[in-house]
């Protein structure tokens, strides 16, 4: 089964809520919106995030599943694999773990297409 990418979307919101709720460590508090950007805007940018809130890159017309990351200082964010489970599609992510800055490296494995470096500044939720 094919889901259209407009039908993903809010699959992956729900997706990236969830994570980002269970990232937390406060069941009581807030459920933390993801920042969603596409891949070919995070070029050269700082993503602001706070701890448990989840970065969603919408990959376009790439596969998801098409994209690694590395992230210089893991403990301050992860990056998520983008795939697809048979039921819905993922786009790949970058989650904030703890207060800090870190690069994050995207890499494509579709040849010719260079690679996408951004920083992330993570701060706790006031």
């Amino acid at each position: 089964m094919h889901i259209p990418r407009i039908a993903a979307v809010p699959l992956v919101i729900v997706a990236a809520l969830g994570l980002a709720a269970c990232s937390s460590g406060d069941s009581d508090g807030p459920v933390i919106a993801p920042v969603t950007e596409t891949a070919g805007d995070l070029q050269g940018s700082t993503v602001d995030l706070v701890v448990g809130q989840v970065l969603n890159i919408d990959t376009g017309d790439l596969a998801v599943d098409s994209y690694s990351g590395t992230v210089e200082d893991p403990s301050v964010a992860e990056f998520v694999q983008g795939g697809d489970d048979g039921s819905a599609t993922f786009n790949p992510g970058v989650r904030a773990l703890a207060e800090g800055s870190t690069e994050v490296t995207l890499s494509n494995s579709d040849g010719g297409i260079q690679n996408v470096t951004f920083t992330v500044e993570v701060t706790t939720q006031e």
